[in-house]
């Protein structure tokens, strides 16, 4: 019923990138922390950067679980579900890191995502994951649902947006800059990209 890879690659690859959406599932140290489990969706907006490693862009929001557990610990699940087509589950468990925009990383990570347009969902990580166990399980139980086209909504909302007033949107939450349970969240002011060397 499943399968333990070696690696992403090969039908497997093209299983993560075809999906219209991903599931992320992160969690603090302590016991009594809160579990976190998000969606992810935007086409285009995740990547397999080698046969090892998955990245996806971390958008503005109203709070910063994923970045906090990450900093704390680094534990991390990607999940992909198959909603049409033959039934299929993949799972991705690894270790993972949020790259800052002022990280000399960045320029080389955003070319991963020639099809999404950065500038206009308020990027403020990208979401570097190494793989360390990959596995597929039969999906049965999983619904058939059609996808119809990714919402406009966020771009519409974060694409008026310059470096200052999304910094100030998130110092204006209470779960961005530190975790529901504390934790650091994300940096703020929110880091600047490098500048370009000419």
């Amino acid at each position: 019923m499943g399968k333990t890879y070696e690696r992403i690659e090969g039908r497997l690859r093209t299983f993560i990138e075809d999906q219209p959406l991903f599931f992320t599932a992160t969690a603090p140290l302590s016991g009594d922390g809160t579990i976190n489990l998000s969606p992810k969706g935007l086409r285009g907006s995740w990547a397999v950067v080698d046969a090892y490693t998955v990245a996806y862009l971390d958008f503005a929001g109203s709070n910063a679980e994923t970045i906090a557990h990450l900093r704390e610990n680094g534990r991390i699940t990607l999940m992909w579900c198959a909603f049409e087509g033959p039934p299929n589950i993949v799972r991705v468990h690894g270790r993972g890191e949020p790259v800052f925009r002022d990280d000399p990383r960045w320029g080389d990570l955003t070319g991963h995502f020639p099809d999404i347009d950065t500038s206009l969902h308020g990027l403020r990580a990208i979401i570097v994951v190494r793989a360390e166990l990959i596995r597929d399980t039969c999906g049965y139980a999983v619904p058939f649902m059609s996808y119809d086209a990714d919402r406009d909504l966020h771009a519409r909302r974060f694409a008026r947006e310059d470096d200052k007033s999304l910094s100030d949107y998130f110092a204006g939450k209470d779960h961005v800059a530190r975790s529901i349970d504390g934790l650091p969240g994300l940096p703020l002011p929110l880091p600047l990209p490098p500048t370009p060397t000419t």
